[in-house]
C-alpha cells in the first residue's frame, strides 16, 4: 500500500465528460483527458484491506491494491505488466465495464469506492502510449490448430492465450471485420475502434490468424472445422434478440437495436458517409423500448444523427438513487444511473408497458399505445399490473427494441449436433466441453447475455482447458468456473 492515509485525504475524483453541445457533434469518447498526478492521487485511496472485496467483485480476479500501488508510485510500466496479468483487453474493459468491482469496494462501505475503472483504463492507455504492448510469441509451437469461431471479447481472448501457449490459431467471423459486437455493438463515442484495431495487429504478429466473412453453417460448416481442426471453440455470442410481438410489429418503421447500432458503426468506418446511414433518426420521434445499456447506446447515437425527440421506455419501476436494502455491500447496487448519453437529452419513462404499435394506411410506424404498470413478485418473479386509466398514445417515426438477447443461435450448431441448453445457451461442463468431443464454448454462447467481464474471463478459462485437452496438462490461467456466479454482479 502507497499512501496510508490516502483514501482520508483525498476524495473521490473522475474526469469531466465533454459539453455535451460539443460532444454530439462528433463520435469521440465523451471523456476529457484526466492528468496522471490527479490518477496518481486517486490510486493512493485505495487501502490495506484485510480481505480485498474486488477481487471478488471483478471475475477476472484482477490485482486491483497491487496495480493502485504502482501507480501510486509512479511505477506505470509495472502497473502494466500487474493489469495484463490477469486481463488481455483492459482497454475494452477499462472502457465498457460496469465496475462491479468499484461496488464491492470496501471504502464504499462509508465512501466513495475507488475509482478503479478509471486506474485500469488509465494505465492501458499510457502503456499504449509509451510502447510497452508489445506482441508475445510462443517460444515453441505444439502443432495443434485450434478453430475458434467468433471475434468478440470471449473468442479474442481465448485465442490470444491459446496462439501464446503454441497452438495454431484460426479465428472465424462471420461480419468484414474483427470484433464482433465490440466493433458493431458499441458507439464510437463509447470505445473508438482503434482500440480492437491495435489488439489485432499485436495478435496477429503472434501468430493468430483472422478470417473475415466466414459465416459458420453458410461458408463453412462446423462439421468442416471440427474434422480439419484438433479442437474448435464456440464463442458466437448469444445473438437472438427479444421481440416484442404485439399488434403492428410488422409496420416500417421498428427494429432491433442491433439491426441500427451496426449501421452507425459502419459509417464512423468510412463504409458510407453519415447521412446516407440506412437507419437515421435525423429529424424522427424516437422511442427505444428497453431501459439497459444497449437501450443508451441507441439514445445516444440517436443524439448524434440529430433526432427530433427520443423518449426510453422500461417496464421496470425508476430504481432508488441510494443503495437499496436487497442489493446490500458488496453485491452490485440496483440503484438510478445517469449514462453520457441521458445527460444527452431525451426522456427515460419508467413503468410502462408498450401494448401495440399503430401506422398509417402505407404501413409506416406512427406512434404506439401503452399504458403505466405496477411490478408486484408473485412466487419469486416479478409481474405487471395495468394501471387503469393511464392508456395513452406517443407519436413515434422510429421505434429501437433493446430488450436484450434470448440464446445462441442453434442454426449453425445442428450439423454437429451440439446440444443447447433449456434458457438457449451452449451446454457445457465443468471443463467447457460441449456434448461434441473437442468443441468447447465460452461467452455469452455458453452463459448467455453477460457482461464483457465475463466474457474476457470466460475464453481465459476456456483457452486453459483447451490447452490441457490437446496437451494433457495447461499453465493458462483460469479465472473462472463454467458456473460462477458474480460476487457483485448478476448472471
Amino acid at each position: 500500500m502507497g499512501k496510508v492515509t490516502g483514501f482520508l485525504e483525498y476524495p473521490r475524483e473522475l474526469p469531466k465528460r465533454r459539453p455535451v453541445p460539443v460532444r454530439i457533434m462528433d463520435w469521440r469518447e465523451v471523456y476529457e483527458p484526466f492528468p496522471k498526478d490527479h490518477l496518481e492521487t486517486q490510486a493512493s485511496r485505495c487501502m490495506d484491506c484485510g480481505i480485498a472485496f474486488c477481487h471478488g467483485g471483478c471475475p477476472l480476479g484482477n490485482l486491483i491494491p497491487e496495480w493502485n500501488d504502482l501507480v501510486y508510485r509512479k511505477d506505470w510500466e509495472g502497473a502494466s505488466e500487474r493489469l495484463h496479468a490477469t486481463n488481455n483487453f483492459p482497454e475494452f474493459t477499462g472502457r465498457l465495464c460496469p465496475a462491479p468491482c468499484e461496488a464491492a469496494c470496501v471504502l464504499g462501505i462509508s465512501q466513495d469506492p475507488v475509482t478503479i475503472k478509471q486506474v485500469e483504463v488509465s494505465i492501458i492507455d499510457e502503456a499504449w502510449d509509451q510502447g510497452w504492448v508489445t506482441p508475445e510469441a510462443p517460444a515453441a509451437k505444439t502443432g495443434k490448430s485450434v478453430a475458434v469461431v467468433g471475434s468478440g471479447p470471449a473468442g479474442l481472448a481465448a485465442a490470444q492465450q491459446l496462439t501464446r501457449a503454441g497452438h495454431d490459431v484460426t479465428v472465424y467471423e462471420r461480419d468484414d471485420r474483427i470484433g464482433g459486437l465490440l466493433r458493431y455493438g458499441i458507439p464510437e463515442f463509447k470505445m473508438e475502434k482503434v482500440q480492437i484495431d491495435r489488439r489485432i495487429v499485436q495478435m496477429e504478429a503472434e501468430g493468430t490468424t483472422f478470417r473475415t466473412g466466414v459465416a459458420i453453417g453458410a461458408d463453412i460448416t462446423l462439421e468442416q472445422l471440427h474434422g480439419e481442426n484438433d479442437a474448435v471453440v464456440l464463442a458466437m455470442g448469444a445473438t437472438i434478440t427479444r421481440d416484442l410481438p404485439i399488434p403492428g410489429r410488422q409496420l416500417f418503421g421498428i427494429h432491433q437495436a442491433m439491426e441500427y447500432l451496426p449501421w452507425a458503426n459502419r459509417a464512423q468506418q468510412g463504409d458510407f458517409p453519415v447521412e446516407q446511414t440506412p437507419i437515421n433518426a435525423k429529424g424522427k420521434r424516437v422511442v427505444i423500448i428497453g431501459g439497459g445499456d444497449t437501450g443508451a447506446d441507441c439514445l445516444g447515437t440517436a443524439h448524434r444523427q440529430g433526432a427530433m425527440s427520443v423518449h426510453q421506455f422500461e417496464i421496470m419501476p425508476r430504481p432508488p438513487e441510494a443503495r437499496p436494502s436487497n442489493t446490500p455491500w458488496p453485491t452490485y447496487p440496483g440503484i438510478f444511473r445517469v449514462a453520457s448519453a441521458h445527460e444527452e437529452g431525451g426522456e427515460r419513462v419508467y413503468a410502462v408497458n408498450t401494448e401495440e404499435f399503430v401506422g398509417d394506411a402505407e404501413g409506416n410506424l406512427t406512434g404506439l399505445r401503452y399504458h403505466e404498470v405496477i411490478q408486484e413478485v408473485v412466487d419469486g418473479r416479478p409481474t405487471f399490473t395495468r394501471v387503469e386509466g393511464s392508456d395513452a398514445v406517443l407519436e413515434a417515426d422510429l421505434v429501437f427494441l433493446a430488450m436484450g438477447f434470448t440464446g445462441v443461435d442453434p442454426k449453425p450448431l445442428s450439423d454437429l449436433g451440439v446440444q443447447i441448453d433449456g434458457r438457449g445457451n451452449v451446454a457445457r461442463d465443468a471443463q467447457w466441453a460441449t456434448n461434441v468431443d473437442g468443441v468447447f464454448v465460452a461467452g455469452d454462447a455458453g452463459r448467455g447475455q453477460s457482461l464483457i467481464v465475463w466474457a474476457i474471463a470466460e475464453g481465459r478459462s476456456c483457452a486453459a482447458a483447451v490447452d490441457a485437452h490437446l496437451m494433457g496438462a495447461s499453465i493458462l490461467p483460469a479465472p473462472v468456473r463454467p458456473n460462477d456466479l458474480a460476487l457483485a454482479y448478476p448472471r
